[in-house]
């Protein structure tokens, strides 16, 4: 009897002290973190893939127009706009950042319950956020000036006459977005994976 006592006791003593039993103890990630840890590595594929696609199609972003001959032409290019530039080094970084993240996201997959360095892309996957989105409102806003112009101060819409340039870069802006959209995502799984601590 005062065995059986005994062993009732310790095992709530185990519960109280936060001890984990079973497959806890032998260092196996529970299925939701690890899933979380998949999620994770899936979300920043997505975001490669949007953030490079983006930057690639600026960069390469250019169309001459003849002028009353063939000898006399405008030529648009990204690198005429620093917002454009800014926008092609911002998501040029940012795909860096993501690329070299993998090897840390593949780390969660195999160790879910590494805090350290899920603080530390936590923190990284915040700032990349910010300086995508920094450089993606940049362009939108030369964008959005190129479609529309401003009447006030006489700048006219150059879309009319440049109209390939600005159907790229108006799309090199949806991958933009689209990356940016998987960075907040990244950094709310991020919270959640670090609240299961």
């Amino acid at each position: 009897m005062k065995d059986s006592t005994f062993g009732i006791i310790e095992s709530q003593e185990k519960y109280k002290c936060g001890q984990p039993t079973g497959a806890l103890q032998l260092g196996v990630a529970p299925p939701a973190t690890r899933g979380i840890a998949i999620l994770d590595f899936i979300l920043r594929l997505i975001a490669i893939v949007g953030t490079l696609a983006s930057a690639i199609a600026m960069a390469t972003t250019n169309q001459t127009l003849p002028l009353f001959s063939q000898f006399v032409r405008f030529k648009a290019k990204f690198n005429d706009l620093p917002s454009f530039t800014f926008f092609v080094v911002a998501s040029s970084i940012v795909s860096a950042y993501l690329i070299l993240s993998l090897a840390l996201s593949i780390l969660h997959i195999a160790k879910a319950h590494a805090i350290n360095t899920r603080v530390l892309l936590l923190v990284l996957d915040t700032g990349a956020m910010g300086l995508l989105m920094a450089g993606s409102a940049a362009a939108t806003a030369i964008v959005q000036l190129a479609h529309n112009g401003n009447n006030k101060v006489n700048w006219f819409a150059i879309c009319q006459q440049y109209n390939d340039f600005c159907k790229r870069v108006s799309g090199s802006l949806i991958g933009s977005y689209a990356g940016v959209v998987m960075l907040i995502l990244l950094v709310l799984l991020s919270g959640v994976a670090l609240s299961r601590r």
